[in-house]
């Protein structure tokens, strides 16, 4: 499944690819290893991997709550200045 934005098809997989890749980066700018995020989302280590990886389809409630527990807006997690391809 693919979406049309501003003209062009992008893939869902990039968007998760795209998010992981937010998470993890507001993951390190808080100084927390997976292990430490993964306690603090009460979930297990390997998920958050995935997430990470683009490898883990999220809901909007999952990602809403995983940047509460960061404290950071949504806008820097959907942030998709530069898509992957």
């Amino acid at each position: 499944m693919s979406i049309v934005y501003h003209n062009y098809m992008i893939d869902y997989k990039d968007i998760l690819k795209r998010i992981g890749l937010n998470f993890r980066g507001e993951r390190i700018k808080q100084g927390w290893s997976q292990e430490k995020f993964a306690e603090y989302a009460n979930v297990h280590t390997n998920y958050i991997g995935k997430i990470e990886r683009g490898e883990q389809n999220l809901t909007i409630k999952k990602i809403v709550n995983l940047a509460n527990i960061l404290q950071v807006p949504l806008e820097e997690i959907f942030n998709f200045k530069t898509l992957l391809r």
